[in-house]
């Protein structure tokens, strides 16, 4: 007989729970097909650790985390580890933001769902590209900036919404074009390809977060770009520098007040 599926919020807190990053990635992309039913209202036991993650890498401050040229193999291997870490940490905020928040409309946990499992692909990809390099995830060190706003706005969607999605990942729509410009210069045209999905896929989970974002601030009776800037005092969200990929933000569904509002190069 087989099993009954999943539900959904319950399914989404016992994979955040998951140590193991190959076995959590690989959890979410095949567990995917196996959830059933949303109950938004139904109570979820929490995660337990919160978030399950490896003893490795070794947390430390941003600062010092040294920075990385992809033109010799070990720095190449620090960049994509880093790279790696953004994508383990992204698919435990998409998990994170299906159990957390409980009475929401069902696309909104279906959304967060599938970007859990792109985010696990990601992941994956870049995990097995690493092991090319002689490497694997946790052999360098990383920070936690990207979790520690998921603490900060535990309490509250609007600014989950606001802060990780819209500002933390879309960092990335800004970042990705610049990294694949020196990984073509060193010649490694696999980890530009595997860029290349990681690039598409983010712009749809920033559209994601734009979405649910507005849809608080319309039942709140915000205005959005107004609010994000309260959001972001708030909260301490990273102050946002030049260049900025304006196409990208554009197909992510910002609009041209909140590219205004942009700081100047």
């Amino acid at each position: 007989m087989a099993a009954e599926p999943r539900e959904l919020r319950q399914a989404a807190a016992d994979w955040l729970a998951v140590a193991d990053p190959r076995g959590k990635a690989a959890a979410v992309r095949a567990g995917i097909a196996a959830v059933g039913r949303v109950d938004p209202a139904a109570p979820v036991a929490a995660p337990s650790p919160l978030p399950g993650r490896p003893d490795r890498p070794r947390l430390v401050d941003p600062a010092q985390v040294p920075r990385r040229s992809p033109f010799t193999r070990e720095g190449r291997a620090a960049l994509l580890h880093a790279v790696a870490h953004i994508e383990f940490n992204a698919i435990n905020l998409a998990l994170d933001a299906v159990w957390r928040f409980p009475g929401l409309p069902e696309a909104y946990y279906r959304d967060w769902l599938r970007v859990a499992a792109e985010e696990a692909l990601h992941f994956t990809l870049v995990d097995e590209h690493l092991a090319t390099l002689g490497h694997a995830y946790g052999d360098f060190d990383a920070h936690d900036g990207l979790w520690t706003m998921a603490e900060k706005t535990a309490g509250d969607l609007t600014a989950r919404m606001a802060l990780v999605p819209r500002t933390l990942e879309a960092r990335g729509l800004d970042a990705t074009p610049p990294m694949q410009a020196r990984l073509a210069r060193a010649g490694d045209a696999q980890a530009v390809a595997i860029l290349d999905v990681i690039l598409r896929d983010e712009v749809g989970h920033v559209a994601i977060g734009n979405r649910w974002y507005r849809w608080c601030c319309t039942h709140e009776g915000l205005d959005p770009v107004a609010h994000y800037a309260v959001l972001s005092r708030r909260h301490g969200a990273p102050r946002l520098k030049p260049p900025f990929n304006l196409s990208a933000r554009r197909a992510a569904g910002f609009d041209e007040d909140e590219l205004a509002a942009l700081p100047p190069a």
